[in-house]
């Protein structure tokens, strides 16, 4: 297949690009720097610029791009940079694919678990509705802009990823330094649930919606066994063979991080992977603290 990749250069796209080349297809890198060869297209959500005619005689397209929400505090303006980047790029790419006489089959769009907000003990499948907080509305935006793809006949695919874990980036990255040295704990009361997947399920179920014909809309790319902040904390612990003992009291993550602790690191999604599970995909890590042993090199079983 010929695969075009934007967010090509974040911790899911460029593993992606790896995996996808290992399975024998080729990729089309779009990129907003001038392009460094004839696998590389530019584009700049920001103003607009894409040429659709770049997109023909693609097989599918994975878009990825979009600002982190995890790298400081949200400012108005930090928000409006946040929304704007997945909004305006995800309507750009799909009005450039709506344009072509010969669209690619399936468009895969990044999404995220935020959309359903702070749901407490809630299990949330793909058919539950929204929250109502920031990050909610950005998800409803960032999935509505593919509207022009899909009109078009395009078979789109919405992954809503949970959190990704990998040693290389995004939050187990973040979290190894503190728990290494002994100072990780729970924060607030512990029992927020986190869905979960490892970068390599995240990779896999990509790969699965651009396989499967009969996926479309919303998919959870969670694991199927999503585990409280107090059980992550605690397997990461044993994982580490550190202990966990310095909680982060809800306060203080809201006085250090913002509105973002509530979204990110005290809300609670216990999200069920229903539409990749009824599709066949089979799980390489299911269960959290094998994924951790695996992603961590640290082989064995903890006692009891």
């Amino acid at each position: 297949m010929k695969i075009a990749v934007s967010g090509s250069g974040g911790l899911v796209g460029a593993a992606l690009i790896r995996s996808l080349a290992a399975g024998g297809h080729r990729t089309i890198r779009l990129v907003r720097a001038v392009p460094a060869g004839p696998d590389q297209v530019h584009w700049d959500p920001g103003t607009g610029k894409l040429d659709p005619a770049s997109l023909e005689g693609l097989d599918a397209v994975v878009h990825l791009a979009g600002e982190s929400i995890a790298s400081g505090r949200w400012t108005e303006g930090r928000k409006r940079r946040i929304l704007d980047s997945r909004v305006d790029g995800t309507r750009l790419l799909a009005g450039a694919i709506a344009a072509l006489s010969r669209p690619p089959r399936v468009l895969v769009c990044a999404s995220a678990i935020g959309y359903y907000g702070d749901r407490g003990d809630e299990v949330l499948k793909e058919d539950s509705p929204p929250g109502g907080d920031f990050l909610a509305g950005v998800c409803r935006a960032w999935e509505g802009a593919a509207e022009a793809a899909a009109k078009k006949g395009v078979r789109v695919v919405h992954h809503r990823f949970g959190v990704i874990l990998s040693p290389s980036g995004g939050a187990l990255a973040k979290m190894l330094p503190p728990f290494r040295l002994g100072a990780g704990g729970v924060i607030g009361t512990g029992r927020q649930f986190m869905s979960w997947i490892t970068l390599d399920d995240a990779l896999g179920a990509v790969g699965h919606a651009l396989a499967h014909d009969t996926l479309r809309g919303a998919v959870n790319t969670v694991s199927p066994h999503p585990v409280t902040n107090r059980e992550f904390t605690g397997a990461l612990g044993r994982v580490l063979r550190r202990p966990v003992i310095l909680p982060m009291p809800a306060l203080l993550a809201r006085v250090a991080f913002g509105e973002l602790a509530d979204a990110l690191l005290l809300s609670s999604q216990r999200v069920e992977p229903a539409r990749l599970v009824a599709t066949g995909y089979r799980f390489l890590h299911p269960d959290l603290e094998p994924a951790l042993r695996h992603l961590l090199g640290r082989p064995g079983t903890s006692p009891g």
